[in-house]
């Protein structure tokens, strides 16, 4: 069994809400779990399991603006729950699954 990596603070809760809120950037989170199913149909540009997906591949995915999955990309990454990578001009997104365990532990001992 892993070390408890201890409770997530009651401020970060409310970006992490916030960022959640929105049912694509939930979504993206979903797909982030699972790269090389969800994102199979697109030939990666670096290793998924290390740095993750190109914002390009999300983007493409969700069929949204770059624009909107770059602001999308960020507010999850403010929250805790994703992490970037860049390489070259590429930005690669992969889930923080420290910071989700942190806040799967806090949800389940303070609600």
């Amino acid at each position: 069994m892993p070390p408890d990596p201890g409770p997530m603070p009651d401020e970060n809760l409310v970006e992490v809400f916030k960022a959640l809120g929105n049912p694509i950037r939930l979504r993206i989170l979903r797909w982030l779990k699972n790269p090389e199913v969800d994102f199979a149909d697109y030939e990666p540009i670096a290793d998924r399991a290390e740095v993750g997906v190109c914002v390009s591949h999300i983007q493409a995915k969700a069929g949204l603006a770059q624009s909107t999955v770059s602001a999308y990309m960020a507010i999850l990454e403010r929250a805790g729950l994703v992490r970037s990578t860049r390489i070259g001009k590429w930005t690669h997104y992969r889930r923080d699954e420290s910071q989700i365990e942190k806040l799967v532990i806090s949800l389940g001992r303070n609600l």
